[in-house]
């Protein structure tokens, strides 16, 4: 892989590829950053640094760590030189213990994307190249799952209120963009209705298999 390009897939548990039929992790055949690997080949390195729980940048008060903000310098540069970094969060920024509006969390998406762009050193571009990803929204059913109580209400209110908002933060920073809600086969498992079916987790991947190239090429990399 001399020469591969690395991408950084960082987000929270549905990049870490959470199972929520038996609590458990999906195994690296279907989480979608090693399903992208098998389809990208050799020519590309994708690293995993997904996290269940992690926001954009707000502190749990239940669980230390999760701060995406806090984290996103040290694990730009344990990947150096990172050719395409891919953010997907903002699941967890809906919970109703963070009291964060749908402009709130933009905005915490906004701070964390200008960290990662401080970060010039780790990219392989003097111009770090980002892609966000919106989620793909909760869907209406999670309040009577076992997550419930855990995320309160409002959540797949705002999960949908965010994207379009994403959108316009990708744009303002230089970022790509892409809404998960707008690739055919992405879904939710229906046992939380939070966290992605394995389906999904092809499914983004081989969206991503396609834009990937297809983003290198126009910008003549």
């Amino acid at each position: 892989m001399a020469g591969a390009k690395t991408i950084v897939c960082f987000g929270d548990s549905n990049t870490h590829g959470y199972n929520n039929k038996n609590g458990k992790r999906f195994s690296e055949h279907v989480r979608w950053p090693m399903v992208l690997q098998d389809l990208l080949g050799e020519e590309y390195l994708v690293r995993e640094e997904g996290l269940s729980g992690r926001t954009t940048v707000f502190e749990d008060p239940l669980y230390e760590g999760l701060s995406g903000v806090s984290m996103i310098r040290p694990i730009l540069l344990t990947h150096e030189p990172v050719s395409l970094l891919i953010i997907m969060l903002g699941t967890n920024d809906v919970k109703e213990r963070f009291s964060a509006t749908a402009e709130n969390i933009s905005r915490g998406l906004e701070r964390l994307i200008r960290k990662a762009q401080s970060v010039e050193e780790a990219f392989t571009e003097e111009k770090p190249k980002i892609l966000i990803i919106a989620p793909y929204p909760i869907d209406p059913e999670y309040k009577d799952t076992i997550v419930g109580n855990e995320m309160g209400k409002d959540c797949c209110e705002k999960s949908k209120a965010i994207i379009p908002l994403y959108e316009a933060v990708a744009k303002r920073t230089g970022c790509a963009f892409l809404s998960a809600q707008d690739i055919a086969g992405v879904e939710n498992y229906p046992y939380d209705y939070m966290h992605l079916s394995p389906d999904a987790h092809k499914a983004l991947a081989e969206r991503l298999s396609q834009w990937i190239p297809d983003y290198f090429s126009e910008e003549g990399k």
